[in-house]
């Protein structure tokens, strides 16, 4: 079996790092808990990524479990590319306009 490796674009940092700020400012410790089930997403992408379906472009998605959050992310021979981190309410395009980017 393959072992990926995970790597994430400075745009998927930029929304993990907003995404901690605001669950911290709604309660200490929560954008810790963020992180936690964002780390544990990564792992099972990282150990699966083609068991999430591809939505277009190569791109596909992990949603988080506990957090309204999905992974957006490509698979690049051994290597994952996380491209955004976005949540459920924001436009499901702004993968695609960072996709073009990444390209």
């Amino acid at each position: 079996m393959t072992e990926y490796r995970l790597i994430s674009e400075p745009p998927a940092d930029a929304d993990v790092e907003a995404a901690f700020e605001w669950y911290e400012s709604e309660r200490p410790g929560l954008g810790l808990e963020f992180l936690d089930e964002l780390r544990a997403a990564y792992n099972r992408i990282a150990d699966g990524p083609h068991k999430y379906q591809e939505l277009r472009g190569g791109i596909r998605r992990a949603l988080l479990r506990r957090f309204p959050y999905a992974v957006y992310f490509a698979i690049e021979g051994e290597v994952v590319v996380v491209v955004a981190v976005l949540h459920a309410s924001r436009d499901p395009a702004e993968w695609q306009r960072r996709r073009g980017q990444h390209l």
